[in-house]
């Protein structure tokens, strides 16, 4: 079978799969796995543990399609869900993990954000979840009804529209229009003007651009009170959706603490009215990320209001920031 036959064949797959696991409006739910976050007991089975036992998450299980980066992460999956997709990179082994920042990781970010854009392109509306967030609750509730593109934050400043906010890409709802769709196409098409960033720090940049006024896309953000993380956890248990194990880096203190975390809910969820209503909850988490969270908010302070002028023509002028990546008008 030639390349181009192989390639009609994965998209024919793709598009069945996403049929069959998609809601009465075209939304999936998608997560990326590999070798290490799918092993017995690692954030793979948390993940479905979470989503299996969180409040209104029950009905959201049968709609969600996990990407495996690697044989072994398909074959893990295919002993736990129904909905697997074997997405192959030519040359590359995504089956170790891939540690933040190094060839691999970028490679796996990039591959990531382009299968995100031809789900878009067939016409599916999608949650993206890292496979290291803990669902506590339906999330639909607290999307907007009116934006094309919403995002999580490390750091939310009050304001959904104020692009000052620190989005993470571990958490997005996208709604599948040409506006997004061209979104996509302009993200992966400044990858040539910020050569060896992520797909997270140039979104950072590029949310400034004029560009995306012009082609129209509504882009939120997401208030931590919801979507919370070890960045910036959220601090009422009643509203919380999801808590991502973002500021921490290393598999073995993700899976530990998302596990205090999974606890933590549960014990408070057991409370009655008046139980609640005396007991002041609490996380118990970050514990084994504790020092990650504390090295990442001293970074994070030195560059913050950086990125937030990043609009302004002064900065632009200093830090000789390229002219725009190639553009298209979206239809």
């Amino acid at each position: 079978m030639n390349v181009n036959a192989q390639q009609v064949k994965k998209e024919t797959e793709l598009g069945k799969l996403l049929r069959e696991a998609a809601m009465e409006d075209n939304t999936v739910i998608i997560i990326t796995l590999n070798e290490p976050w799918a092993v017995p007991d690692s954030l793979f089975d948390l993940f479905l543990e979470s989503l299996n036992t969180g409040n209104g998450t029950q009905r959201l299980v049968n709609h969600l399609v996990v990407v495996a980066l690697d044989l072994q992460a398909y074959q893990r999956c295919s002993t736990r869900h129904p909905h697997c997709y074997f997405l192959t990179t030519e040359g590359i082994d995504f089956s170790n993990e891939a540690l933040f920042m190094t060839t691999t990781y970028l490679t796996m970010m990039w591959r990531r954000t382009n299968f995100l854009r031809s789900v878009l392109e067939l016409g599916y509306n999608y949650i993206f979840s890292d496979t290291d967030i803990i669902w506590f609750q339906d999330p639909f509730p607290r999307f907007f009804p009116d934006a094309d593109f919403q995002i999580a934050c490390d750091e939310f400043h009050g304001d959904p529209k104020d692009k000052g906010n620190w989005p993470n890409g571990g958490f997005k709802f996208v709604r599948s229009n040409n506006r997004t769709i061209e979104f996509y196409k302009f993200w992966n098409a400044s990858r040539e003007t910020y050569p060896g960033a992520n797909e997270q720090e140039i979104l950072n940049k590029i949310k400034f651009d004029p560009y995306i006024d012009t082609i129209g896309l509504e882009m939120r953000f997401l208030s931590t009170d919801y979507f919370g993380g070890f960045c910036n956890p959220s601090k009422d248990l009643d509203l919380v959706c999801t808590m991502h194990a973002n500021c921490c880096y290393g598999l073995d203190n993700k899976v530990k603490d998302l596990r205090i975390t999974l606890e933590d809910w549960r014990k408070y969820t057991s409370l009655n009215a008046t139980e609640k209503a005396t007991h002041k909850s609490t996380w118990s988490v970050p514990e084994n990320c504790r020092y990650d969270v504390d090295l990442v908010h001293n970074f994070e302070a030195t560059t913050h209001l950086l990125l937030y002028c990043a609009n302004t023509s002064l900065l632009l002028s200093i830090k000789g920031i390229p002219a725009h990546p190639r553009r298209r008008t979206a239809k």
